[in-house]
């Protein structure tokens, strides 16, 4: 996906707009036409952003412009603005009463995506570009590495490409961030020391240095070009350029981001919410709104948080009593943390054997999909150790989607770094919530749809992706899985670890909380060890709102499953109810509410 899309984060409100004043009775021919014309807009727009986005050319597959990177220069929120302006207007002039259903639907998610777009100008500046969750100075190399074949001595020269355009690249972002330093946005103090080792580990090693070990941009194009049947002299030739690109251009754009990080660390503070911006507040309940599409204020997700947090640690008070341990929930958690039965070895070995565990537990869901499923993704998965250059700062796990050419499988990353954060009693959850049926089934199937514009196979509501994720580590459950009551504890500490999100990512945007604070919270309420807490507050701070959207989706998609058992009864069919939720790829909730109504009223009919 391309970084608009990755990181837009939508509210949809059903809107009323365009010609719908006046109900006008039109023949078939005459609908076919306006939806010929909305569909036509919309596939027209969507080769605009391809064509804008190099990077999201490569994620789909495509090798046209494979040697050049996106825009980052500042001037592209305005570029943004005016196109969506211009996208509101056009779909102004279009009746939503001559449309079907599904027209319907690609209408009101575009208007208000691009509604969002406009309103959020003046929010454009309130992120922090260089952070150490997502930041460029990781994604840019991670997107080399992980996206950019090479397939052909073409294919290596727009590697050597991207490699000089990353200068400009890091220039336009190092503009950005003295941007938003005049604006106020200054990340706080504890980012620093994380971003500025991440930036020196991507100049560490030969070309940069006389090091017997090669950076890892220059092993990955080397490893790369090793497996091409090309002749000796021109592999050597090819890397000869790599290096030269590395150390013209890679070097001096790290050493100037470096620099300038250095710089400003020395005027950052320990205030970590974003309520110290100028309207922070007014920010932070726009980011909600955006990240959960529901109008929930932070006072309301906080009790929410609450009362979850409650009734989870209820329900592990009864596996405590079923395994037989002595002692209360907090030295169960201690239990859990400490004893080495839980944990594989932090060593190659260790590692290896997570991730043959978790393609083995993957498999196995695998094979009983169709009792859940009419919908089956066609693209593969593969399970993969999140690289070393990034490892120490990345999050616990996360999915990249397949190509949609069918050329890359989907991969569902888990970070192997500290084996303590990665017990095997939270394996099973994670695998799911990562694989399947959790991320890879939802985001290949809505790439594998043929009936809905291709903007909608890429579009990003959070509460909606990240929700079902959530409620895919339970489903399992639900089947027969989980048959050790460990690993079942580790389904409940997962889905305790995103209640207690909802309580201190509030907690620290809208209630000043400190970090401590926030870290103290997971550890008193968590088995989680104390490098997984500190690493999710950290989160928090610098993606505000973001984790909030977990288990207010999963609560939405049970609250809806179980809305449309009462009702059908017997008529009921869980592989239905599923194709609902996912065949019309990611929407808000909202929306995804009055889907599930439409089932029901169809299946009573």
């Amino acid at each position: 996906m391309s970084i608009k899309y990755v990181y837009i984060i939508v509210l949809i409100v059903m809107v009323s707009c365009g010609k719908n004043s006046e109900k006008k009775d039109y023949t078939d021919e005459e609908k076919a036409e306006i939806s010929k014309e909305l569909n036509d807009f919309f596939e027209r727009e969507f080769q605009k952003d391809i064509n804008e986005s190099p990077m999201l050319q490569t994620q789909m597959g495509m090798r046209t412009d494979y040697g050049k990177w996106d825009d980052f220069s500042n001037l592209k929120y305005a570029e943004d603005l005016e196109k969506a302006k211009k996208r509101i207007e056009f779909l102004k002039g279009i009746d939503k009463n001559a449309l079907d259903e599904q027209d319907r639907l690609s209408y009101e998610i575009y208007y208000q995506d691009n509604q969002n777009e406009v309103d959020d100008y003046k929010y454009r500046f309130y992120d922090y570009p260089i952070n150490q969750m997502h930041g460029y100075q990781v994604e840019l190399p991670a997107f080399l590495i992980n996206q950019h074949s090479i397939d052909s001595i073409a294919d290596a020269k727009a590697y050597i490409s991207r490699l000089v355009g990353l200068e400009k690249a890091i220039t336009d972002i190092i503009e950005n961030l003295q941007i938003r330093e005049k604006n106020g946005i200054i990340p706080p103090k504890f980012v620093f020391d994380r971003t500025l080792d991440a930036s020196r580990n991507v100049i560490k090693g030969k070309p940069f240095t006389k090091s017997a070990e090669a950076s890892t941009l220059l092993e990955d194009f080397k490893s790369k070009i090793d497996a091409l049947e090309i002749s000796e002299a021109h592999k050597t030739g090819l890397i000869g350029e790599a290096e030269t690109a590395l150390i013209d251009h890679v070097q001096p754009a790290y050493a100037r981001l470096i620099d300038f990080l250095e710089n400003q660390q020395q005027r950052a503070t320990e205030d970590d919410g974003v309520w110290k911006f100028a309207k922070g507040e007014e920010f932070y309940n726009n980011a909600l709104k955006r990240v959960t599409t529901t109008n929930m204020t932070a006072n309301e997700i906080h009790e929410l948080g609450l009362s979850e947090v409650a009734r989870i640690h209820g329900e592990m008070e009864r596996i405590i009593d079923t395994v037989g341990f002595e002692g209360s929930l907090q030295d169960f958690f201690a239990f859990m943390r400490s004893d080495e039965q839980f944990y594989y070895p932090n060593t190659e070995a260790g590692k290896e054997a997570y991730l043959a565990e978790a393609k083995k537990v993957i498999n196995t869901m695998k094979g009983r999909l169709p009792e859940l499923f009419q919908t089956l993704p066609k693209a593969e998965i593969r399970v993969k150790a999140v690289e070393p250059f990034r490892e120490k700062t990345a999050g616990k796990a996360f999915y990249n989607e397949p190509a949609i050419d069918g050329s890359r499988p989907g991969t569902y990353y888990a970070n192997l770094y500290d084996m303590a954060a990665m017990p095997k009693y939270e394996l099973e959850a994670l695998a799911y919530h990562e694989g399947i049926p959790g991320h890879h089934m939802q985001i290949a199937i809505a790439q594998e749809l043929d009936s809905v514009p291709e903007f909608r196979k890429f579009i990003f509501f959070t509460a909606y992706i990240e929700g079902w994720g959530l409620y895919s580590e339970l489903l399992p459950k639900e089947i027969g899985f989980y048959k050790d009551p460990y690993s079942d504890f580790g389904r409940l500490s997962a889905e305790l670890w995103r209640s207690c999100r909802l309580v201190v990512d509030t907690g620290i945007h809208a209630k000043k909380w400190t970090r401590q604070q926030g870290i103290d919270y997971y550890k008193q309420n968590t088995a989680a060890a104390e490098s997984a807490c500190v690493k999710m507050v950290e989160r928090h701070i610098v993606m505000p709102g973001q984790a909030t959207a977990y288990k207010i989706g999963m609560n939405k998609i049970l609250e809806l499953r179980e809305n449309a058992k009462a009702k059908l009864g017997e008529k009921f069919d869980i592989r239905e109810f599923h194709d609902v939720v996912l065949t019309n790829g990611a929407v808000p909730l909202n929306i995804l509410e009055q889907q599930v109504e439409n089932y029901i009223t169809e299946k009573q009919n």
